[in-house]
């Protein structure tokens, strides 16, 4: 059975997950460069998991973090999509739009083509208000996807993430924000 599609881009697709993604998924996963904005990589049964967790949430919300595919290739290149914050923050309760891809896939826009497409059905189809996205203050490449996909930096809305001490390198966020209709042109999305 071939799994849904949710998302089409010039070179992505973004879609529901499959078994044959676990594999590629943990050995994302347990890079030492992709997990280094996280406390540390994850085990082969952390990774599985987290495709379970993310499976349920798919079939049971008809959106959340979708497998990404190049389009060309078949490759599975990561996740983007949609999750609500799972912790108590002034911002919350919120929903995050978030990505994690493979390092063979960084720098070829991936993120922000998928992140685009990810808004414009956020908003079109299913109706947000407003997303929300964080990371580590010095996660520049994450920071600059943010930014080149509309969103606006929230000074004010700087946390430490309540899952690490304070004093951990990790600990200080930022937070940026986009609402339905704005900066979406920017972005490059449209009604048409």
């Amino acid at each position: 059975m071939s799994a849904r599609v949710y998302i089409e881009t010039e070179r992505l697709v973004l879609r529901d997950w499959r078994e044959e993604d676990a594999a590629p998924f943990a050995t994302m996963n347990a890079d030492p460069r992709v997990m280094e904005f996280f406390l540390r990589p994850l085990t082969r049964p952390e990774s599985d998991a987290a495709v379970a967790r993310m499976r349920a949430f798919i079939r049971d919300h008809d959106y959340g973090l979708f497998a990404a595919e190049e389009k060309r290739s078949g490759a599975f290149l990561g996740f983007v999509g949609l999750s609500p914050v799972p912790f108590e923050a002034p911002f919350t309760p919120a929903t995050e739009i978030g990505w994690r891809l493979a390092r063979t896939a960084w720098g070829s826009g991936y993120a922000t083509e998928g992140a685009r497409a990810v808004l414009g059905d956020a908003f079109e189809r299913l109706k947000f208000l407003e997303l929300v996205s964080f990371t580590a203050e010095w996660n520049t490449r994450s920071r600059r996807v943010m930014e080149k996909i509309g969103m606006r930096h929230d000074p004010a809305g700087g946390f430490l993430h309540p899952s690490l001490p304070p004093e951990h390198k990790l600990a200080r966020h930022v937070l940026y924000r986009i609402e339905a209709g704005w900066g979406q042109a920017s972005a490059g999305i449209s009604d048409a």
